[in-house]
């Protein structure tokens, strides 16, 4: 595992903060934090065998943040000086001063306690920052070639996305944290034409908080087994192309992480987000059915859900050590034997509703750059897998099925402003027929509501077959901000769920 970036501590962060929080005191605050951030983002994209960008790109900066005369108040500066962190100080008091008059509720948050200069790194073995770019490019240089040479595959693209994010964070009570961690997206698809349609196949590999050893590492190292997709996907892309649609019905389910991630994320991440369920967040797609008067009572799903809330997974793409609130993050219960128990909370709401978490944050808070205020973000959250270790198999859920389809890889999805309504696509189908998988099948979407859809779900499978799934690019808050976050989740069964054809439903 690595240590922390020279090139990050070498940068005065500990001076400006001693300057901005030493400043926000004296100006009488009640609190203050001071965060400062390197962000290093590259990005590489290669279509038939060429290179056809490459990026790279830094974020650096630090803000500052009080609660004054009741209020919260924020700046932020990019000039690193000790003058300019007082004046950003000065800033923050200032804007809490004008705001306070329009504060009807005093701003409090939740206790935390100290911790005195920590340190956290992500669990990485190679930064892939500091691998050649050459060395990447041809990797996937060589992706696509490979896809290429598929009889079904006329066009083939990969993508290389590579974040390593340094945060320091000091506020007035004594905490001060410094932490790093890498996070990187890798994956493929191949493009074909069919005799009435045009299609895709794409890796089903998750983005990870690893480093270079997931593409070229071995299998113990936690690489993924990029060979076998590579010789799998043009097969799978010829299928799709010559498949039938799908006949409209109920069908039952067996669903894959590499699809499920992605209903848990719409469905039950957005809608356990504290602030959605109290009304005070409604940007990017509203707040959430799951209101906090149905905590403990709202039958979530069947007795085989659980689901966690978890800022602590190893290689989760919303792990941290410390959030941007000081908070030591940590592992708690969502959905319990079916039933909704908890939230994703920060300090203002930990000290809010003090019959959650016992009062405390759960380690929520996020910022996605030096320019932003700290908001609640979504943490891991994952649905566990079944707890006997000879518990289904994947292969033994498909054989439960009589009649119905196999989803596997997410694709496109929609849900209403409540979190509530939704219906969602897939990368592939394939027809269960009295147990055994029988072709694939085109132009599918399942739609249900939430409550409908999880409290269908008969069976979760043992632990073997649970994958953390996740995205690069969760969006929330106005201005807007972007979180990479995971959901684990099982290969699971659900009984009766309605199947729409797509192409009869464009046609409405």
């Amino acid at each position: 595992m690595s240590g922390l970036d020279p090139t990050f501590t070498d940068l005065p962060y500990r001076a400006l903060g001693d300057a901005a929080l030493t400043r926000a005191r004296e100006l009488g605050v009640t609190h203050a934090d001071f965060r400062f951030e390197r962000v290093r983002y590259q990005s590489l994209r290669v279509r038939d065998g060429a290179l056809q960008g490459a990026s790279d790109a830094e974020d650096l900066g630090f803000a500052v943040r009080v609660i004054h005369q009741g209020s919260w108040g924020f700046a932020a500066g990019v000039v690193l000086t000790p003058e300019e962190a007082v004046r950003v100080a000065e800033t923050a008091v200032a804007v809490a001063v004008v705001a306070s008059g329009m504060t009807t509720r005093p701003v409090e948050i939740a206790d935390e306690p100290v911790y005195d200069d920590v340190t956290w790194v992500s669990a990485y073995r190679t930064n892939p920052l500091e691998v050649p770019t050459a060395d990447k490019v041809a990797v996937l240089v060589d992706w696509t070639q490979r896809l290429r040479t598929g009889s079904a595959v006329d066009h083939a693209t990969a993508y290389l996305q590579q974040v390593q994010e340094n945060k320091y964070y000091a506020d007035l009570a004594g905490t001060r944290t410094t932490q790093q961690r890498v996070r990187m997206q890798p994956g493929f698809e191949a493009m074909g034409a069919g005799a009435d349609t045009f299609d895709s196949m794409a890796s089903i590999a998750p983005p990870v908080g690893r480093g270079w050893e997931y593409v070229t590492g071995t299998a113990a190292e936690g690489a993924w087994d990029w060979d076998a997709e590579l010789d799998e996907v043009p097969e799978l892309l010829a299928e799709k192309l010559k498949a039938p649609s799908v006949e409209a019905g109920t069908y039952d389910l067996v669903i894959h992480p590499s699809n499920l991630w992605l209903t848990i994320h719409e469905s039950i991440g957005h809608a356990t987000e504290l602030d959605r369920a109290l009304g005070y967040e409604a940007n990017y797609a509203g707040t959430s059915f799951a209101t906090i008067n149905k905590l403990g009572t709202l039958q979530y799903g069947s007795g085989v859900m659980n689901v966690t809330g978890d800022r602590t997974q190893e290689h989760g793409l919303a792990t941290v050590g410390y959030d941007d609130e000081g908070v030591e993050t940590q592992r708690w219960d969502i959905v319990r034997d079916g039933v909704l128990v908890g939230y994703q909370l920060d300090r203002p709401m930990g000290v809010m509703l003090p019959e959650l978490n016992g009062g405390r944050s759960n380690g929520c808070a996020y910022a996605d750059s030096p320019g932003h205020i700290p908001i609640q973000r979504m943490a891991n959250v994952s649905l566990q897998p079944d707890p006997d270790p000879t518990g289904p198999s994947t292969a033994d859920l498909i054989g439960r099925v009589e009649r119905g389809l196999y989803v596997v890889g997410d694709k496109s999805w929609s849900i209403d402003m409540q979190r509530f309504n939704f219906q969602f696509t897939g990368q592939r189908f394939h027809t269960i027929k009295d147990g055994e998988l029988v072709g694939q099948v085109r132009d599918v979407a399942y739609q249900a509501t939430t409550t409908d859809f999880w409290g269908s779900m008969e069976a979760v499978g043992n632990r073997d077959t649970w994958v953390l799934g996740g995205a690069f690019n969760c969006g929330k808050a106005q201005p807007g901000q972007v979180a990479a976050v995971s959901h684990g989740c099982p290969t699971s069964l659900f009984r009766d769920v309605r199947i729409l054809n797509t192409l009869e439903e464009g046609g409405n």
